[in-house]
Parts: C-alpha cells; sequence; structure tokens
C-alpha cells in the first residue's frame, strides 16, 4: 500500500509537470500554425523533423530506448540512491555517453551529406520544391540526433535517482526558444528560422540536464570500455533491439509519409498537429503513470516477485484505461472545436481544422491499445527483453503498408486513412505482445479487461449524452467564436467526467472510488 501510495503521488506530481510542459508545447504549436500554417513551409519541416524527433523524443524522450536501457540496468547496479555512485556506474555511464556520442555523430554525418537522397525516398510523391526544401530543414535539424541520444541516458541517470521532475519539465525548452525564435524574428517564408530554433531548443535542453548528474557524481570522462564489459553488455542486449523497435515505429511514420505526400498540400502538417493534440493528454497519461513505474518492474524482476509485477501492472494499467476513455470521448464531441480554438488563426484556415480535425477523429480510436502497449513493453523490458517488441513491430510494418494502401488507394480516405491505419496498427501491436508476454509471466487479465468492459458502457452513455448536449449547445448558445469555443469545452468537459465517473461509481468501479475519495481530501 506504501508503494502504491508513493506511484500514486509520483504519478500526480508527473502528470502536473508533464500539463505544463505539454501546455508550452502547446503554445508553440500555435505560433508555428500562425505563421505558417498548413502549407509547403509547413510540410518541409515536419517531413525533416522526423528524424530529429526519432533522437529527441523517441529514443532520448521519457519512455525512450536510452531512458528505459538506463534506469533497468543502473537501478540494479546502484545499492544506495543517496550516496556517491560506486566506480562501476560512474565507468558505465562515461562508457554509454562516449559511445552514444561517436555512433550518433557518424549518423549525423550521414544525414547530412545525404539529406536530399532521403527526403527524394520518403516524400518520392512530393514536388521537387518540397523535396529541396524538407532536405535543407534537414540539414539543420540532424545535430539533434547526437543530442537526443544524450539527452536520454541523462533522464535515465535522474529517474534512477527518483528525479522525475526535471526530465518531465525540460522539454518546455525547446517549446519556449521556438516561440522566442518566432515572436522575435517574424517567422520566415521558408521555415528555416522554424528549424533553426528546433535544434537550438534541443540543445538547451542538453545542457539543463547536465549540471544536476554532475551534482550526483556523474562527471563526463570519455570511456571507451566498450568490451569485455559485462554492464555494458547488458544495456546493449537491452538497447540494441529497443533502438530497432523504435526505429520501426519509426518506419511507420515514414510509410505515412510516403502515402501522404501524395494527398494535397497540408496532409502531413495536419496529421502532425493531429498527433500533437492527440500525444498532450495520453502523453500525460503515459508518462505520469509508467515512468514511476518502470523502476519499480525492474526492481521485483529482480526480486523475482512476480505477484507483484501482476498487481503494479492491472493497477497501473486500470487507471490508465480509466482515464482513457473519457479522452476519447472529448476529441469525438470536441476535436473539432478543439482545434478551432487552438490553432484557427493567422494563415491557418477552416480547411486546416478540418483536415486535422479528421485526422484525430480516426486516431483517437488507438488510445485504449496505445496505452496497454506501452505498459506491456516495459514489463518486458524489465525482463531485459526489447527483442520482443521489436519483432512484433517490425511484423507490422507489411500491415501498415497493406492498410494505407486499402484506405488510401482503393477506398479513397484520404487523411483519415493514414489514422486509422495507424489505430488499427496500433491494435494489432498490443495485441500481440500481451498474448506472448505469457512466456515470461502469466499475466492476470481478466480483471482489468472485465473493468475495462464496464468502463466502455460507462463511456458509452457518456458519449451519447455530450454528443446531445453538443448539439444542443450549437443551436442555443450565441457567444463570440473563441468564447463559444471555450464555453462549450469547459462546460461538456465538466459534464463528461462528472456522467463518466458517475456510473462508474454505480458499476463499483473502484478507480471511480478512489478519485472521488482523493477529490474529496484535497
Amino acid at each position: 500500500m506504501a508503494k502504491t501510495d508513493s506511484v500514486l503521488k509520483a504519478a500526480w506530481l508527473i502528470a502536473f509537470v508533464t500539463v505544463i510542459s505539454k501546455l508550452a508545447g502547446f503554445i508553440r504549436d500555435m505560433v508555428v500554425a500562425n505563421y505558417y500554417g498548413a502549407s509547403l513551409a509547413s510540410d518541409a519541416y515536419f517531413y525533416a523533423y522526423q528524424f530529429p524527433a526519432l533522437a529527441v523524443t523517441l529514443l532520448g524522450g521519457i519512455g525512450g530506448p536510452f531512458h528505459s536501457a538506463a534506469v533497468a540496468v543502473f537501478t540494479k547496479i546502484i545499492p544506495n540512491l543517496k550516496e556517491k555512485p560506486p566506480e562501476v556506474a560512474e565507468k558505465l555511464f562515461n562508457t554509454f555517453v562516449t559511445s552514444s556520442f561517436i555512433f550518433f555523430t557518424i549518423l549525423t554525418l550521414l544525414c547530412f551529406f545525404f539529406s536530399h537522397q532521403i527526403m527524394s525516398i520518403i516524400i518520392s510523391d512530393g514536388n521537387p520544391e518540397l523535396i529541396n526544401l524538407a532536405s535543407t530543414h534537414l540539414k539543420i535539424m540532424c545535430p539533434s540526433l547526437v543530442i537526443g541520444g544524450l539527452i536520454g541516458i541523462y533522464y535515465g541517470i535522474l529517474v534512477t535517482y527518483k528525479e522525475f521532475i526535471l526530465p518531465s519539465l525540460s522539454p518546455i525548452i525547446v517549446s519556449v526558444v521556438i516561440i522566442s525564435t518566432l515572436l522575435i524574428t517574424g517567422g520566415d517564408k521558408s521555415g528555416i528560422v522554424l528549424a533553426t530554433a528546433t535544434v537550438v531548443g534541443a540543445l538547451c535542453q542538453l545542457l539543463l540536464q547536465i549540471p544536476r548528474v554532475r551534482s550526483l557524481g556523474y562527471k563526463i570522462r570519455p570511456n571507451f570500455d566498450f568490451f569485455n564489459n559485462g554492464n555494458f553488455n547488458q544495456i546493449l542486449e537491452l538497447l540494441f533491439p529497443a533502438v530497432l523497435s523504435s526505429t520501426v515505429g519509426q518506419i511507420h511514420i515514414y510509410v505515412d509519409m510516403f502515402f501522404a505526400s501524395s494527398l494535397s498540400e497540408g496532409v502531413w502538417t495536419s496529421i502532425g498537429y493531429a498527433n500533437r493534440v492527440f500525444q498532450f493528454p495520453v502523453g500525460i497519461l503515459v508518462t505520469a503513470f509508467l515512468v514511476p513505474l518502470f523502476p519499480i518492474f525492474s526492481t521485483l524482476v529482480a526480486k523475482g516477485d512476480m505477484q507483484g509485477i501482476k498487481t503494479y501492472f492491472n493497477k497501473g494499467v486500470g487507471m490508465l484505461f480509466f482515464g482513457a476513455i473519457p479522452i476519447i470521448i472529448g476529441i469525438l464531441v470536441l476535436g473539432s472545436d478543439g482545434i478551432r480554438l487552438i490553432f484557427e488563426r493567422g494563415v491557418f484556415d477552416e480547411r486546416a481544422t478540418f483536415m486535422v480535425t479528421e485526422a484525430l477523429w480516426f486516431l483517437s480510436f488507438s488510445i485504449i491499445p496505445y496505452v496497454f502497449r506501452d505498459s506491456i513493453t516495459r514489463v518486458y523490458y524489465s525482463f531485459n527483453d526489447s527483442a520482443t517488441p521489436f519483432a512484433v513491430a517490425f511484423s507490422s510494418i507489411i500491415l501498415k503498408v497493406l492498410l494505407n494502401s486499402i484506405f488510401i488507394k482503393y477506398l479513397n480516405m484520404g487523411i483519415g486513412g493514414i489514422t486509422l491505419s495507424t489505430s488499427l496498427v496500433t491494435l494489432f501491436n498490443a495485441v500481440v505482445l500481451g498474448v506472448l508476454i505469457s512466456k515470461k509471466i502469466k499475466m492476470d487479465y481478466a480483471i482489468l479487461f472485465k473493468n475495462l468492459i464496464k468502463m466502455c458502457v460507462a463511456g458509452g452513455i457518456t458519449l451519447v449524452i455530450c454528443f446531445a448536449v453538443s448539439m444542443w449547445f450549437d443551436k442555443a448558445v450565441e457567444l463570440p467564436k473563441y468564447v463559444f469555443e471555450l464555453t462549450k469545452i469547459a462546460s461538456i468537459g465538466v459534464l463528461c467526467l462528472v456522467v463518466y465517473t458517475w456510473f462508474n461509481i454505480i458499476f463499483k468501479m473502484d478507480y471511480a472510488k478512489e478519485l472521488l475519495e482523493r477529490f474529496k481530501c484535497k
């Protein structure tokens, strides 16, 4: 009970900090949308950004392979977090940093010198102007590959020492740099200013971590002890397949980029904004619960406490499911209102709003499998197994290509077809990973999914009520545009939470009771 309460407190704290970080990201997106809309320049930026995003967000971010590998290994070799790190931990840190710097420097140089060829392959159906501009953006942002890998290592050290605030808060730096740069310069037609601000922001994000990690006893001293190093080999055994797995996930995005380039201008920008809106609430949920839970999973595996893993998994994922369903309802009922409120200003017009909303609607169906997939993946990592998640992700590439072809080429679903295929692939990955984990531990899903069914029933009733109120609101309430959208979102949002929680209490859901009790205490 003490551990559970500690996890919940950490989750609430991380959620609060992540909300601040995500809000800063939202403001950044609003500013970017105001200056660039859904245009050729924004498409070029978001096409090129997928490469630095692979390092900064997927590889180096909270929950990424570098962070996860560091936590999984360092938690097992540091006996006391309150004392100076043992020599073996400090050497391992420097070996990890040195090897990552060398690897990503080589990768950065390849991206720089072959940027045009890379963009020509990824957006082969795009016009030459788009390819050339995206190539220029990639050259500017490719140093983020080095920065992102190092950020992940520093995040891993901080989370190992149960310091969750700084890693969760530091992404704000990127947003602040981009916002400040665009407001000062007024942007530019090519998006070069935006690309430059992005790489500068990533560098600032790394520099923010260094002083705190140094104060813990980890000073940078290049170490080339890459061979006959047991602990480093453990990191590589976990890291290599995990990096491949994240890279394979990125290949899914490259597949989407290929198909999106055959559609109208601004489609890829709209998918990018839809993903950002999607990641705002879902990212808060996943980050808040999985960051404090992952070190616990690793510790329980080391102790051989299989029952403890089942308990914490069902508790954590159950809470994620409970929070995910209102998010789905909110997107389906208020998605267009939210997009209009956030982005529709400057050169971001009604057409762009509709494209982002359409992409977001279909993407919302992936939330439940998304949180389950990310949660069960942490269990695999705790067993030092990242090969299985990689194999599953790799096998789904063919499914992704097939679904995109069907939805776009044959059914002409356009932008919605791309995000619907993403949702179905996420479901496929979640189901397969959930089944294969039985080779390591016999998970008890019965209670978890029984509760999910109850939540879905409560959510279905809530969706009907909220949709009816939304239609009434559109007909009966007359207010200035942004005041109307804000009032509608706030009113129906509160209604959704109240109705959903009330029905869950009727269905005797423990999560709803616990939420209500904590709310009363506060």
